[in-house]
């Protein structure tokens, strides 16, 4: 029985009609009070029944990749954890991987209250939080008071440009926040597709692009895997050139996809909160409405590498059938955000059980053998 459909989100969503904001803050909180107390025996118990109701593991869901093993294919996506407070808890939810962030250099408060919105008819949210953080700083010394055995996932960090750094700093800010963090994340994710920062898309601009790509490979000299977030919105031409630079700068892979401007698959008019149009509030928009473009470039960009380069894909992942769209379509991971708050902690295990399922009926041995053969 999976009481957080049945119970809890009705009360969130319809009875309290709770700000989206507040219900992520006090979840985070639970999660990081939990965390932090590793040695107590309510924590142990938590643990333990998490481990029990949220986890899956089969082999045929592992894969290695970018010199990373993973124990499955689905990872939280960035947004959630931004500070990395909790960073030792994903585990016990089922995933396969998490990225924290975004994390800026500089500390920054982000835009202002309201700046996140459910979109129930929609399945989707529209956030406009930008990027809200403590600063590199200080995520480095959350992480710092971790043992690396603590998690047995690999972590990702996910990097973006403060707002007060001007775009012609912008490759010197992302360096700054790498190098506090390099020797304490798995991945880094260069996120310069976040439509919450005035003009930080303008980065995926190839000339831009390929500075930030230069400076920060110079500093890692290959000893940690690098990737790109695009947006969904971009012409073909232009994720088309960015394939080609992060090939030509060895990243390690392509995340597909950011949040949408777009409003045309929306039927939602009218934000509830703040009596706006849809079309007239600023921000992102993330879940069901987001899914076929993201495939869609996810596709694109398989088809453009013949596989060669790693994709994580998200964008509107609910179910397995969801999953399987994605990877059969050339991603080899998937994250999930949005429809993880929609569904709740049993999702994960739904996808993994149902990913099994799919590998059993298409006669392939593992999710590694499914990457991408939709495009065949």
């Amino acid at each position: 029985m999976d009481i957080y459909q049945l119970a809890v989100r009705p009360l969130l969503f319809s009875a309290f009609k709770a700000d989206p904001e507040l219900v992520h803050k006090q979840s985070l909180a639970l999660l990081h009070s939990i965390d932090s107390t590793p040695t107590s025996p309510l924590t142990k118990l938590a643990k333990a029944s998490f481990q029990q109701y949220f986890c899956r593991a089969d082999r045929q869901l592992e894969q290695s990749l970018f010199g990373l093993n993973f124990n499955n294919p689905v990872g939280l996506a960035a947004g959630f954890d931004k500070d990395g407070i909790a960073a030792g808890m994903w585990q016990y939810l089922g995933f396969g991987f998490a990225e924290l962030g975004t994390v800026t250099y500089h500390p920054q408060p982000g835009n202002p209250q309201p700046r996140l919105f459910r979109l129930p008819q929609d399945r989707a949210a529209l956030n406009r939080m930008g990027f809200n953080n403590l600063g590199s700083a200080a995520m480095a010394a959350a992480l710092k008071q971790r043992q690396h055995s603590d998690f047995t996932i690999p972590i990702g960090i996910n990097l973006g440009k403060s707002k007060i750094a001007p775009l012609e700093d912008a490759a010197t800010d992302y360096l700054g926040s790498f190098r506090r963090l390099k020797d304490l994340g798995d991945y880094f994710v260069i996120n310069v597709s976040s439509p919450n920062t005035p003009n930080l898309r303008d980065l995926q601009a190839i000339a831009p692009l390929r500075v930030i790509f230069d400076i920060l490979q110079q500093e890692n000299q290959g000893q940690k895997p690098i990737l790109v977030k695009i947006a969904p919105d971009l012409a073909w031409e232009d994720i088309s050139a960015i394939v080609e630079l992060s090939q030509a700068s060895k990243l390690a892979g392509i995340i597909a996809t950011n949040t949408t401007i777009d409003r045309s698959q929306l039927t939602t008019k009218t934000i509830a909160t703040t009596g706006k149009k849809v079309t007239e509030e600023a921000g992102g928009i993330s879940g069901a409405p987001v899914r076929q473009k993201s495939t869609e470039v996810i596709r694109f960009i398989h088809q453009q590498t013949g596989g060669s380069l790693p994709i994580i894909g998200v964008g509107g992942i609910f179910t397995a059938d969801d999953a399987w769209e994605k990877i059969t379509a050339g991603a080899s991971l998937i994250q999930v955000y949005t429809g993880w708050t929609y569904n709740g902690p049993w999702m994960v295990d739904r996808i993994l059980t149902g990913l099994l399922a799919k590998l059993e009926t298409q006669g392939l041995s593992s999710i590694s053998a499914a990457v991408g053969i939709g495009n065949r």
